[in-house]
């Protein structure tokens, strides 16, 4: 695909245009906001008046605007509709996979081919050899897309034809990035609060992360088959380790409702017959295979 249109140029937008233009293609952009726009108009894009007309003279649409009730307000029209018949759709606007649905279905009543895409990084990431992009919807779609996902990052995962499957794995990758967010905020509070250095703190926990990846890739893998031997570090040994993060946190005066979470979770794996299986059994709580002990 030579010719593209982009629609919503917020700090991702724009740097999606940047990079189509950057790789040869024929850019033409809409925003609601035009003087967004301009910047891009220099670079040689196209700033069309509607996002009709932005679309009529394009072979794929994009659209990353802020949710999918901006995307279904700018699908209401009917000249939208009309331009974006026979076209390809990749919505790379952030949302749930019931939204993913609700969009593919739109885009069929209209016409349309359709991916739902989701980026894993922040806008100035965006087309680097590392850049992962989540992809899902009709293989046809995908294999037309090629070109256009390509320009966006080196990692473009495509999983599958059930199109809720990019923003379901989106939501489950933004659950690891919070989570640890958290705990290492969690930890850089003890460490300050102990006089430790939270550079020093920061730099071990970078060089420690490759090799910390591996062993979730390995608990995944225990997930996925469903055999919960203990292969690399038994759940026993985390629920004492977790219950002594709680009660250094306390001993400090420091806010321990994280640990104490998670230290909650680990002994209601105990107490389900979990203790002596691998870590990731305590996955089978998080799914309901058997009920939480009360709340202490």
């Amino acid at each position: 695909m030579k010719t593209v249109a982009v629609i919503g140029l917020g700090q991702m937008g724009a740097r999606l245009a940047r990079l189509f233009i950057e790789a040869g293609m024929q850019v033409r952009v809409w925003n609601r906001t035009r003087s967004k726009a301009e910047p891009l108009a220099s670079r040689g894009a196209i700033v069309a008046a509607t996002a009709a007309a932005a679309m009529a003279g394009a072979e794929a649409v994009v659209i990353c605007v802020h949710d999918y009730r901006a995307t279904h307000d700018i699908l209401s029209d009917v000249a939208v509709k009309s331009a974006l018949k026979g076209k390809l759709l990749l919505q790379l606007t952030t949302g749930s996979p019931q939204d993913a649905r609700d969009m593919a279905a739109l885009a069929a009543r209209i016409g349309a081919g359709y991916l739902d895409g989701a980026l894993q990084v922040a806008p100035e990431q965006m087309g680097q050899p590392d850049t992962t992009v989540l992809v899902s919807g009709s293989g046809e779609d995908h294999a037309l897309a090629r070109e256009l996902l390509a320009v966006l990052g080196g990692n473009v995962v495509y999983l599958g034809e059930d199109v809720a499957a990019a923003a379901t794995m989106d939501l489950a990758t933004l659950s690891f990035v919070y989570g640890a967010s958290m705990g290492f905020f969690q930890g850089a509070a003890l460490a300050q609060a102990e006089g430790l250095d939270v550079g020093v703190y920061g730099g071990i926990v970078e060089a420690m992360s490759p090799s910390f990846g591996a062993f979730l890739r390995h608990e995944g893998n225990v997930i996925d088959n469903g055999d919960y031997a203990v292969s690399q570090s038994p759940l026993s040994i985390s629920i004492d380790a977790t219950g002594r993060i709680e009660q250094a946190m306390r001993q400090k005066g420091l806010r321990s409702e994280l640990p104490s979470l998670i230290a909650r979770l680990l002994r209601d794996a105990e107490e389900a017959g979990y203790g002596n299986e691998e870590f990731a059994a305590v996955a089978k709580i998080l799914r309901g295979a058997a009920e939480p002990a009360p709340v202490r």
